[in-house]
C-alpha cells in the first residue's frame, strides 16, 4: 500500500494572487500520485487578482473558476509542507510535522502586465525547483 500524497499549501495574504499561481503550477507539474498543492490565505479577497487571471492565462491555465479561501490551523495541521509568499506574522504556526518555506514574492495586485509576468515565471520556476528537490516529478 503506497502512502497518501504530501499536501503542499501555497499561502498569501489574499489568496488571489501568488499562491493560486503556485498551487496552479505545482499541481500542473507534480506527480498527483506523490504530492498535490491547495492555495490559501490569512485574508481571502473576493477573486483571484485580474492581472493573474490574465498572466495565467497566457499558458493555458485558466483560475477564472477558482475563488480564495482561508488559511486555518486545520489546514496547515493536515499539510506536509507550508509555502508561505509575504503573509509574515499572519500566517499561523505549523505543528513540528509540517517543513515550512517561505518564498519573498512581490504581490501581483496592480502591477502592470509585464510585472506580473515576471512575477508569475518566478513562481513557476521556484515551483519547477521545489518538486524536483523532492522528487515529485511527473513520469515522462
Amino acid at each position: 500500500m503506497s502512502a497518501a500524497p504530501t499536501t503542499v499549501i501555497y499561502a498569501c495574504v489574499h489568496n488571489a494572487g501568488r499562491s493560486q499561481m503556485a498551487a496552479a503550477f505545482f499541481n500542473q507539474l507534480v506527480d498527483p500520485a506523490k504530492a498535490r498543492g491547495i492555495s490559501a490565505g490569512t485574508q481571502p479577497g473576493e477573486r483571484v487578482h485580474l492581472e493573474v487571471l490574465a498572466t495565467m492565462a497566457e499558458l493555458g491555465i485558466d483560475l477564472s473558476a477558482v475563488k480564495p479561501q482561508k488559511l486555518t490551523p486545520e489546514r496547515v495541521a493536515d499539510c506536509g509542507w507550508l509555502v508561505t509568499m509575504g503573509c509574515g506574522e499572519e500566517c499561523p504556526v505549523a505543528p513540528g510535522h509540517v517543513r515550512r518555506l517561505d518564498w519573498p514574492l512581490e504581490d501581483p495586485k496592480g502591477k502592470s502586465v509585464a510585472r506580473v509576468r515576471e512575477i508569475r515565471d518566478d513562481v513557476q520556476r521556484r515551483v519547477s525547483v521545489f518538486i524536483a528537490e523532492n522528487g515529485w516529478e511527473r513520469a515522462t
